[in-house]
């Protein structure tokens, strides 16, 4: 039986994590987990409390558990836990237990640490303009404490896509 990847595509908000985890599900045929944050945060017209980040965790979580026994190969997820927690600490000063918890359980092969050297765009669910730099840092800090596997990808147009697919072919082929 052959390994299934898990790779967690993550990092500040408008940095192309959903843009580049469709195209790499599409590349591998595959599918791909979407932000769970976003349709939760459409269903409440951008409203939410911090009760309301732990929904959102579970809700990625069930998500991603749902969709796993229907991929072969490589399953890509846009956003995680860690995206959650990060989100949770700098809105409100605290993050669940729960997320912390789950966090250190996830089991991905490969991050995917989306870089801030695209542009911020609008978007009415997006709260962090002016503090970018601060948040990367913050994820790279992060994800070096949790000891895990973890690339940056940076570039503009098919240089991310490229980037990551080169990152994820080697990992395929050293892991198989």
């Amino acid at each position: 039986m052959k390994k299934l990847f898990k790779i967690a595509i993550t990092g500040p908000e408008s940095t192309g994590k959903s843009i580049l985890s469709q195209e790499l599900a599409g590349h591998y045929h595959t599918l791909w987990v979407p932000e769970y944050a976003r349709i939760y945060l459409m269903q409440s017209a951008g409203k939410y409390n911090y009760d309301d980040l732990l929904e959102i965790a579970k809700g990625q979580v069930r998500s991603e558990h749902a969709l796993k026994p229907l991929v072969k190969r490589v399953v890509f997820s846009d956003t995680e836990l860690l995206v959650i927690k990060i989100w949770s600490e700098v809105k409100f000063g605290k993050c669940h237990p729960w997320i912390e918890e789950h966090l250190r359980k996830q089991a991905y092969d490969l991050y995917l640490l989306m870089n801030i050297d695209l542009p911020w765009e609008f978007d009415p669910l997006r709260e962090n303009p002016e503090n970018r730099e601060f948040l990367f840092e913050l994820y790279k800090s992060t994800l070096e404490t949790l000891g895990v596997n973890y690339r940056i990808i940076s570039g503009l147009g098919k240089e991310r896509f490229q980037q990551a697919k080169s990152i994820i072919d080697q990992l395929m082929l050293i892991k198989t």
